[in-house]
């Protein structure tokens, strides 16, 4: 048996080395048509940012290295430009040499990957514009910043790549301003969890350009649309990538509206012997059920060995993907799995939501953090549609066990039941998914009715609002307008005082003692009692970015109105 393979990264290198450990005989081939196979493309913004020093660290694995443990043949600098699915034949450039020659398969996998996204626009040519994609990209950025030290930089896309190039790029010395057309950073968050990273970026010394869209560049600017320039002396494109499927025009193979590898669940392309994977390749989402594409190398790993085994005649399918994630921002962790409010939105599929503020670990022992964790499940048996966090030490723990609620089809009442691992420097006895699940199971259950922070603006005049901490709380850590005093241990006293036909709406800290309020009132006569989810904690974060973007508003704008730059 002789297999193709294009394209010598996560799912392409994975692929082949599984291909040999079914299969001593088959000869394997794996095209590359950059200089490098198996790199760490994840681990690249930490080298420019001096965490990673060592450039042969960014290597997982080199071609000799490859050729020798698994006997495949490695042929980097080459490209494939065309597919003949009829002959089974593809068309092979080789850069080095210039030559062009052809090769013959039995099966050919696909593992192109994809392309960064780097759209033509006026005075490009004029600054330094960089994209991250792969070593020579990451080698390009350090060279530059030690040669030509500039003072500041512009990232225009504020996914993953772009948040975490922003961060390296602040700890080579350089100031630092985030472009991002969306009204928000990081487009697997909803705009309620963005609200904390807004600020935390901020206060790192980022400035934030959101719902902005990018117009041309000067030498030392960015310019947007509304007029308003950008200080950057280089820029970092980060506005997503295309798949690199061009060279299958003609194959057969067919491809969707934006050029993706249209797969079954075997990873099977349209055409016989042909498969694809990886970035360049549709996955089915878990959740909603949509075909799509989500470019993430635990997929594409998982993908190679899937595709491996099908060639062999092994029992195997890839069931979907989730879009599981986690991103290190300084010294904030963002996490997430499963869908957002807004896709769950378009895919019409109902959801509630709750948000619950838990410690890494337990309260008493020093160092821990707080974390924010939303939660999306269906509204009749609860079924665990998504979930985000964004906290420090501890996140990507707590996303895990979400992802698995995910994948396996679990409820809130299966976090409840989850038996998580328990000593004080890691946890408490009541971890944050299993309070995540609790507090679910109270709004099910309509123990818990919860409102948000963005419905505060538009409460009814005529309502009762109680704010149940304690006044030094409040004098510390601000008010919410219009919400009166009452603490929660004179609550039972102070009945008397709330006029419980009207609807009450309740504040706390992080909604704990608001439920309690909300009990008690409910248990006392009153009629319609909400509580606030996420308490005042996730209502100053809302208030503290809108004052930040209107700061920032205003400071790019003259007096007069006029735009300056």
């Amino acid at each position: 048996m002789k297999v193709l393979i294009v394209g010598g990264v996560a799912g392409g290198a994975g692929a082949a080395a599984r291909l040999r450990r079914n299969d001593e005989t088959a000869e394997i081939i794996l095209f590359e048509k950059g200089g490098f196979i198996s790199f760490a493309n994840c681990g690249l913004p930490y080298y420019i940012g001096g965490t990673i020093t060592e450039r042969g660290k960014l290597q997982v694995q080199t071609p000799e290295g490859f050729r020798a443990r698994f006997g495949v043949d490695v042929r980097v600098n080459q490209e494939v430009t065309a597919v003949d699915s009829a002959a089974k034949t593809v068309t092979v450039k080789n850069h080095a040499t210039g030559e062009t020659y052809s090769e013959s398969y039995d099966a050919l996998v696909l593992s192109p990957g994809a392309s960064p996204i780097r759209p033509k626009m006026p005075g490009m040519e004029e600054n330094h514009i960089f994209t991250l994609r792969n070593i020579p990209d990451t080698y390009a950025i350090d060279e530059h910043i030690t040669e030509a030290a500039p003072k500041t930089a512009a990232v225009i896309g504020a996914g993953f790549i772009g948040m975490e190039m922003a961060e390296n790029l602040v700890h080579r010395g350089l100031s630092v301003s985030i472009i991002e057309a969306a009204p928000h950073v990081m487009a697997p968050l909803d705009m309620d969890m963005a609200h904390t990273v807004h600020n935390y970026a901020r206060g790192k010394g980022i400035s934030l350009y959101l719902g902005k869209r990018c117009s041309g560049f000067t030498k030392d600017s960015v310019l947007l649309e509304d007029g308003t320039s950008v200080p950057a002396d280089m820029v970092i494109l980060s506005i997503g990538v295309a798949p690199e499927t061009k060279f299958l025009q003609g194959s057969g193979v067919e491809l969707g509206r934006r050029g993706e590898i249209l797969v079954d669940e075997k990873l099977r392309t349209s055409v016989p012997d042909i498969y694809a994977l990886g970035d360049a390749a549709t996955v089915k989402n878990i959740v909603t059920g949509n075909t799509q594409v989500i470019p993430l190398a635990g997929p594409a790993n998982k993908q190679g060995r899937i595709v491996a085994d099908v060639i062999c005649g092994k029992e195997a399918s890839y069931k979907g993907s989730q879009g599981t994630s986690v991103m290190k921002f300084f010294d904030q962790v963002v996490a997430c799995t499963g869908e957002k409010e807004e896709s769950l939105l378009a895919a019409g599929i109902p959801y509630k939501k709750t948000f619950t503020l838990s410690a890494s670990h337990a309260g008493y022992y020093p160092g821990g953090s707080q974390m924010i964790v939303k939660l999306l499940y269906t509204p009749e048996e609860g079924k665990v549609l998504g979930a985000q966090i964004v906290g420090g030490e501890g996140v990507d723990k707590r996303i895990d066990h979400l992802a698995i609620a995910v994948r396996l089809g679990l409820t809130v009442y299966d976090l409840q039941e989850m038996e998580l691992a328990y000593a004080p420097p890691f946890s408490s006895a009541k971890d944050p998914v299993n309070m995540a699940g609790y507090v679910a199971q109270n709004v099910l259950e309509g123990t818990m009715v919860p409102f948000y922070a963005e419905d505060i603006a538009a409460l009814p005049e005529d309502v009762v609002k109680v704010d149940v901490r304690n006044p030094g709380e409040l004098e510390t850590l601000g008010t919410v307008p219009g919400f009166v005093n009452i603490p929660l241990d004179q609550l039972r006293q102070r009945l008397g005082e709330l006029d419980l036909a009207k609807p009450v709406y309740i504040t706390c800290q992080v909604g704990l003692r608001g439920y309690i309020a909300q009990r008690i009132l409910a248990q006392h006569g009153a009629k319609e009692v909400h509580n606030l989810s996420g308490g005042y904690s996730l209502y100053a974060a809302y208030r503290k970015d809108l004052e930040g973007a209107a700061d920032a508003e205003k400071k790019n704008t003259a007096p007069c109105g006029k735009q300056e730059g």
